[in-house]
């Protein structure tokens, strides 16, 4: 069973910046490509940003590219997620995802789901 420990959400003003973070009990890690979605209150979940693997190519939603980062440590199976210059339409909750047979390109997931961390940005 795949388990993610997820960390780093909170509250923030507007301008602020948080990390989250992201550790995966996968086997073979580096092969898989890692993602962060979004869902705000009554929204549908949409996808944020994503890195593949192994070559570490990444893509982002428009509405989050020049603030939000994604990286990945393949050694300690974490992704992270560096979000700047924050928003109050950032507030939801950031879900990390991962998976082999999903898409950077599409915003397709992959298979498995952590179970989110809040980000809540005030203005």
């Amino acid at each position: 069973q795949v388990q993610f420990k997820e960390s780093g959400g909170g509250s923030v003003q507007a301008g602020g910046s948080l990390r989250l973070s992201c550790e995966v009990s996968l086997v073979a890690f580096v092969s898989y490509t890692l993602y962060w979605f979004r869902q705000a209150p009554g929204k549908e979940r949409s996808f944020v940003a994503g890195i593949s693997g192994p070559d570490g190519r990444t893509n982002y939603a428009d509405d989050v590219k020049g603030r939000f980062t994604i990286s990945r440590n393949d050694a300690r199976k974490m992704v992270y997620l560096d979000m700047n210059d924050l928003k109050p339409e950032d507030t939801a909750v950031y879900i990390c995802n991962a998976g082999r047979f999903g898409s950077i390109d599409t915003g397709s997931p992959g298979n498995y789901w952590g179970q989110g961390t809040q980000v809540t940005v005030s203005s």
